[in-house]
C-alpha cells in the first residue's frame, strides 16, 4: 500500500499520431515500462508473498469485468490511463505465470510493486518488491524480448519507450515520519530527501545502462501537515533531473507534477465534481487501504463523487484528472529536442 495522497513483453504502439485533450500532439511510444508503488502497480504483488495485497473485492469493482486485479484502485490507474493515451492497449504485470507463451505480444508491462521504495529499508516488513531490485525483472523481460524480436530489434523497442518512474512517498510517509532508523540518521528531513534522490540518481542510470531513455519521473504527492515537506522534495528533483539528463547523453528526463494537480482536487473539490475529499469511498474513516477496505466495510455508493478510495489511495476519477495534466503538461515535452 502507498501512502500517498494526503498522505511479458510490449511491443506494439497504435501507429497513429495521439493527442492531448488540448490539442497538443503526443510523442509516440514503442512501449511503457513501469516502475514503482502502488500509483502504478497493475497486480505484480499478486505473485509474490506479501500481505500487501488488492487481489479481492470492492478492488477493483469499477474495473472491466468488475474484477480485482490487484490495483489499488476502484478501477484504473495512471499507469492505465497514460497507456491507453498512447495507443497502448493494456499494463501487464510484470510477474506473470511464467508459462505464458512468449510469443503472446503484450503492449505495457509493469515492474513497480505496491508498497515499494527508494529506500530498500521501506521494504524489510512488508516483503514487496523495492524499486531498486525492480531492475533485476526488467533484465528478464529484455532477455524475452531479444529471443522473440532480435537483439537489435529488442535494443530499438527498449530505447524508444516511455519509462514511467514514481515512487518516494512511502519512503517518506512510512520510513521517516513512522519509524525509527532514518529519523535517527537524518533528524533533519531534508538530509533524507538528498538520501532518497541519491538512490534514484542510481536507479536512473541503471535503467538508462539497460538502454532506458525517454523517463518520466514522479514526485511527491501532497501529505497533509507535511506538505511543505513534499514541496522541498519535488524543487529539489526538478534540478536534480535537469543536471542528471545533461549527464547521459541521448536521454530525456521529464518531471511529472503530481503534487499540484492531487493539492487542487483536495482544496477545490467541487471543480472536480468530488463531494468528499477527506476521507475513502472504502475503509474505516482515515484509516488506510489493504484489510481496512474489504467486503466487510461499507463501500459509498457513488466512488466518482469521492477523491479517495481506500483513504490512502485516489480513485479512478482522481487518477484520470493527473493523468490528463500529465498529458498536457509533462507528455509533449518528450517531443521537444533533447
Amino acid at each position: 500500500m502507498s501512502l500517498t495522497l494526503f498522505f511479458i513483453l510490449l511491443v506494439l504502439l497504435c501507429p497513429t499520431t495521439t493527442k492531448a485533450s488540448d490539442g497538443a500532439t503526443l510523442p509516440k511510444f514503442s512501449a511503457i515500462l513501469i516502475f514503482g508503488d502502488s500509483l502504478l502497480d497493475t497486480g505484480n504483488n499478486n505473485f509474490i508473498p506479501t500481505l500487501v495485497k488488492a487481489n479481492y473485492l470492492p478492488y477493483g469493482q469499477d474495473f472491466p469485468g468488475k474484477i480485482p486485479t490487484g490495483r489499488f484502485s476502484n478501477g484504473k490507474l495512471m499507469s492505465d490511463i497514460l497507456a491507453s493515451a498512447l495507443g497502448i492497449k493494456e499494463t501487464v504485470p510484470a510477474f506473470l505465470d511464467p508459462n505464458l507463451p512468449n510469443n503472446e505480444l503484450k503492449t505495457g508491462v509493469c515492474f513497480a510493486s505496491a508498497g515499494s521504495g527508494y529506500d530498500d529499508l521501506t521494504t524489510v516488513n512488508s516483503g514487496v518488491i523495492p524499486v531498486s531490485r525492480q531492475p533485476d525483472y526488467f533484465r528478464n523481460y529484455i532477455e524475452k524480448l531479444k529471443e522473440v524480436e532480435g537483439e537489435e530489434k529488442a535494443n530499438n523497442i527498449i530505447e524508444d519507450s516511455l519509462v514511467l518512474i514514481f515512487s518516494g512517498s512511502n519512503d517518506v510517509a512510512i520510513n521517516y515520519y513512522f519509524g525509527f532508523t532514518r529519523r535517527a540518521q537524518f533528524p533533519n528531513i531534508g538530509g533524507y530527501h538528498d538520501f532518497l534522490q541519491e538512490k534514484l540518481q542510481d536507479f536512473v542510470k541503471e535503467l538508462y545502462s539497460l538502454g532506458g531513455r525517454n523517463m518520466l519521473i514522479a514526485g511527491l504527492p501532497p501529505m497533509g501537515f507535511f506538505n511543505y515537506d513534499s514541496q522541498s522534495y519535488n524543487l529539489k528533483l526538478g534540478a536534480l533531473l535537469h543536471q542528471l539528463q545533461a549527464s547521459l547523453p541521448g536521454s530525456k528526463l521529464v518531471y511529472a507534477d503530481i503534487y499540484n494537480p492531487l493539492y487542487d482536487m483536495a482544496t477545490n473539490p467541487l471543480k472536480y465534481g468530488f463531494m468528499v475529499e477527506n476521507r475513502g469511498c472504502c475503509g474505516a474513516g482515515i484509516v488506510g487501504g489493504g484489510p481496512f477496505c474489504s467486503p466487510f466495510i461499507p463501500v459509498c455508493a457513488n466512488p466518482s463523487q469521492y477523491l479517495l478510495w481506500d483513504s490512502i489511495h485516489p480513485g479512478e476519477s482522481a487518477y484520470r484528472y493527473i493523468s490528463q495534466d500529465l498529458l498536457e503538461n509533462a507528455l509533449p515535452q518528450f517531443s521537444q529536442q533533447r
